[in-house]
């Protein structure tokens, strides 16, 4: 299995961990919201929003129009923040999106922090 179809099982599955948290939302934000040029649009939406609306999508565009991957993606670590007092109910998500920085950057962001 290459990279793009690495990086399709881990949005898949960051999905379908969002979806498994209740954190899936089927309202879309306003378009306001999405226009947010802060990192991670911290000002607008809540981390698992940016996650659904904004960076799922974004790589799903990618994917599918067959051009190149980000090669410097660290969002694992701005997760490890959102969630630092449930950490434990939302492991495996991080755990998730820690792949997905390291299938992309070819480092783990995570590797100082344990």
């Amino acid at each position: 299995m290459d990279q793009r179809q690495r990086a399709a099982r881990l949005l898949e599955r960051i999905e379908a961990e969002l979806n498994c948290l209740g954190l899936w939302q089927n309202q879309l934000p306003s378009a306001q919201a999405l226009a947010s040029s802060e990192p991670f649009a911290m000002d607008t939406l809540d981390f698992h929003q940016w996650l659904q609306f904004i960076m799922l999508p974004r790589m799903w565009e990618i994917i599918d129009g067959e051009h190149p991957l980000p090669q410097k993606i660290a969002v694992s670590p701005m997760a490890t923040h959102v969630f630092h007092d449930e950490l434990e109910h939302h492991e495996s998500l991080i755990r998730i999106l820690r792949e997905f920085d390291t299938l992309l950057s070819g480092t783990d962001p995570l590797a100082n922090d344990v």
